[in-house]
């Protein structure tokens, strides 16, 4: 079955080219239009900072903030427990070895001190009364050798009566033979007095011996209390200025319990803390200077601390000059910290456009200073007043070094004055 094919409007064929050149026309016009609006950014002269990059001696040093710190301190703290009765010396003052700086109350403390008085003065009165009686016995037992030794000068004196009359028979063996055998016994007994006597001497001496160290030990014990007592008074231990003192009437202060610290005056130094930026560059022995009044003083890192804190790490500076006149600890210092020697270099006045574009890229001023276009560069070593460029500007070249925020991803700018 054959279909019939109508024809299209004449008048239709007549306006289809010239509507389809004006649509293709007006969209490469919007496209133009949101491409231009899309890669430039329009601004005020007046609403940016421009500098003009520079070759020059680049100074190698950064610039920090110290704060004046002793090189040692010394803790406060309290060897008894007790309440705080008396606060002698204050915040802030000079204080030498040995000085009182509060006085701590403690009842629980005196107590024992009274109980160890008593039993001190028992322990000496056991000793008296015991060398007492050894001394008397000793005396009774000397006697008894003395009486001994009488009666046995007197045995013996009858002995020998009876041995010669016994020979010359006088007399009879039975009273011979008795006088010779109170004689032994009396000289038995004379030995056994002496046996006894050394025996006693020896014992009286270990016993007195255990008791007088016995004494010793409750004497030294008593003077370990004493000496506790007296550490309810809490000294300086070293000579310097009083740097705190967290210690107030009536508080309980327990054994331990650091109350202050004192910070010894001959051996200045200054604490800075540095943006971990420099972590791998800062070293001991690096040189640096320090100002203060308009004099200048010579600093030296001496110790570097690992620990990286909120972006910076901290270095201790040895002042190796002359010290500053009158210093206070907490005081801060203007320091520049060399890190190498001058060279030469093309140089760019430090901004806020760092932070925008971390420093990958910069806005160059066209000639006519109408515009400026994005460009990539690579920033090296900074200082407090230049960046180092190492690659993509060139001394003469001026670039946009305030912030980049407003800018967006534009490549261009577009300056109106």
């Amino acid at each position: 079955m054959d279909i019939e094919i109508k024809r299209k409007n004449p008048r239709l064929r007549k306006y289809a080219l010239p509507v389809g050149i004006a649509m293709a026309v007006t969209a490469a016009i919007v496209w133009a239009v949101m491409a231009s609006q899309s890669s430039a950014y329009r601004t005020d002269y007046s609403n940016i900072s421009v500098k003009e990059v520079t070759e020059g001696e680049f100074d190698d040093y950064i610039h920090l903030s110290g704060k004046v710190e002793t090189g040692m301190t010394v803790q406060v703290s309290a060897l008894e427990s007790g309440i705080v009765e008396r606060k002698l010396v204050e915040e802030g003052a000079m204080v030498n070895e040995g000085d009182i700086i509060i006085t701590l109350r403690n009842p629980l403390l005196r107590q024992q001190i009274l109980d160890s008085e008593s039993q001190l003065a028992e322990r000496q009165n056991m000793l008296r009364d015991t060398e007492l009686a050894m001394e008397k016995e000793r005396l009774q037992v000397r006697r008894d050798i003395i009486a001994a030794r009488t009666e046995l000068n007197r045995k013996k004196r009858v002995a020998e009566q009876q041995k010669s009359l016994f020979d010359e028979n006088l007399t009879s063996r039975e009273q011979y033979l008795s006088a010779k055998e109170d004689y032994e016994l009396a000289k038995e007994n004379l030995t056994l007095l002496e046996d006894r006597l050394r025996q006693d001497s020896i014992y009286r001496s270990v016993q007195v011996a255990m008791m007088r160290e016995s004494l010793h030990n409750m004497q030294e014990n008593f003077m370990l209390v004493r000496q506790r007592a007296d550490n309810l008074n809490v000294r300086a231990t070293h000579s310097g200025q009083l740097g705190s003192l967290s210690a107030e009437i009536g508080q309980n202060i327990q054994s331990g319990q650091q109350i202050g610290q004192i910070n010894i005056l001959d051996n200045y130094k200054l604490s800075v803390k540095i943006d971990e930026h420099y972590i791998d560059r800062i070293e001991p022995g690096l040189a640096g200077k320090a100002s203060r009044q308009g004099k200048e003083f010579t600093v030296e890192v001496a110790k570097v601390y690992p620990e990286v804190v909120e972006g910076q790490f901290k270095a201790d500076l040895a002042i190796t000059g002359e010290t500053p006149e009158k210093p206070r600890v907490g005081q801060s210092y203007p320091v520049d910290i060399q890190m190498g020697r001058p060279v030469k270099a093309v140089m760019i006045e430090k901004g806020t456009f760092f932070q925008s574009s971390g420093g990958r890229y910069v806005y160059v001023m066209s000639a006519d200073g109408r515009s400026a276009e994005k460009r990539e560069v690579r920033i090296g070593r900074r200082n407090p007043r230049y960046y180092e460029v190492l690659e993509g500007l060139s001394p003469g070249e001026k670039v946009i070094v305030s912030s980049y925020d407003d800018f967006g991803e534009a490549d261009r700018i577009k300056i109106k004055y």
